[in-house]
C-alpha cells in the first residue's frame, strides 16, 4: 500500500479507529508457487497490549495449511471508502478513491491445543459477545467445547502496522469543504453507497480538524511534516509502522480491532 505524506495514519489515530468497534477484516497468506494468495474475511481481536491479533478458523480452511508454510501474513482492515469525481477536485479534475486502512503485517502460529483454542474462543466471546458471560468454552465439557476438534486458532504477533487516511489532505481547507458538501449531497442521495459516502464526509472531516488544529500549520492549514513530499522517505519509527510490542497501550476498551 503506497502512503504518502499527508495520508498517514499515526498510531494514536488508527487505535482510534479500530476501537470505533472495526474488528473485521480480510486476512492474506502467502499461497502455493504459482498460486495466487489465499484470502479469507474474518472478525479478529486485536490485542495491542500484548502486540498480538487473536481468531479463529474452520480445521480445512486453506489458509491454514498456507500458514504451515509460511507464516508470514498481512491483515487490512479499510472502511469509509467513496468515489471521488474529477470534477470535484479541481484542476487537473483526476478522480481518486477516499479510503481508510489499516495494514497489520504480522507473523502467524496455528494454535492446535484444546486449551489453547479455549483461550482464543473465550477471549472473542467476551469482547463480541459480553451480554453471555455465562456462555464459555472449557475443554472436556458439553456445549460450545464439543466444537473445538473442527477449529484451528490463529494467533498473530504484530510485526508492523501501516495506515492510510487517504481524503485529499493535501488540499487546502476550502477544497476540502467543498468536497465535504459534494459528499454529503451522496450521502442524502438514492443508493446503498449512501452510507460509505457519509462516512468518508466523517472521516475527511476528521482529518481536516486534526491538522489544522495543531502547530506548525502552513498558510492553507496543512501541518508542515505533511507537505508533498516533505516527508515520503522511510517508515515513522513512532507512527503507523511501529511495532507494537515497542509502543504504549492504547487507550480503549480493549481494542482489538482493527486495521
Amino acid at each position: 500500500m503506497l502512503i504518502r505524506s499527508w495520508d498517514r495514519g499515526d498510531e494514536q489515530e488508527w487505535r482510534a479507529w479500530l476501537a470505533e468497534g472495526r474488528d473485521f477484516g480480510l486476512l492474506a497468506a502467502n499461497g502455493a508457487p504459482d498460486e495466487g494468495p489465499v484470502l479469507v474475511p474474518t472478525h479478529f481481536l486485536l490485542d495491542a497490549e500484548r502486540g498480538e491479533i487473536l481468531l479463529h478458523l474452520a480445521a480445512p480452511n486453506p489458509l491454514l495449511a498456507a500458514v504451515r508454510a509460511d507464516p508470514h501474513v498481512t491483515l487490512a482492515v479499510t472502511d469509509g471508502y467513496a468515489f471521488a469525481p474529477g470534477h470535484w477536485r479541481g484542476a487537473p479534475g483526476t478522480p481518486t478513491s477516499y479510503y481508510a486502512s489499516v495494514h497489520f503485517h504480522c507473523t502467524a502460529e496455528v494454535v492446535e491445543s484444546a486449551a489453547g483454542k479455549a483461550e482464543i474462543l473465550n477471549r472473542q466471546l467476551a469482547h463480541f459477545q459480553p451480554e453471555t458471560p455465562e456462555v464459555r468454552v472449557v475443554p472436556g465439557e458439553e456445549g460450545p467445547a464439543r466444537q473445538l476438534p473442527g477449529l484451528r486458532g490463529l494467533r498473530l504477533t504484530v510485526d508492523e502496522v501501516r495506515a492510510k487516511f487517504k481524503y485529499d489532505d493535501k488540499k487546502p481547507a476550502e477544497a476540502q469543504y467543498a468536497l465535504a458538501d459534494r459528499l454529503a449531497e451522496r450521502a442524502d442521495g438514492p443508493g446503498r453507497a449512501r452510507d460509505q459516502y457519509g462516512a468518508a464526509r466523517t472521516q475527511l472531516l476528521r482529518r481536516h480538524r486534526r491538522r489544522t488544529t495543531g502547530a506548525g500549520t502552513t498558510r492553507d492549514g496543512v501541518p508542515e511534516a505533511d507537505v508533498p513530499g516533505a516527508d515520503a522517505s522511510g517508515p515513522d519509527p513512532t507512527g503507523p509502522h511501529a511495532d507494537l510490542s515497542r509502543t504504549a497501550a492504547p487507550r480503549t476498551d480493549r481494542p482489538r480491532a482493527a486495521g
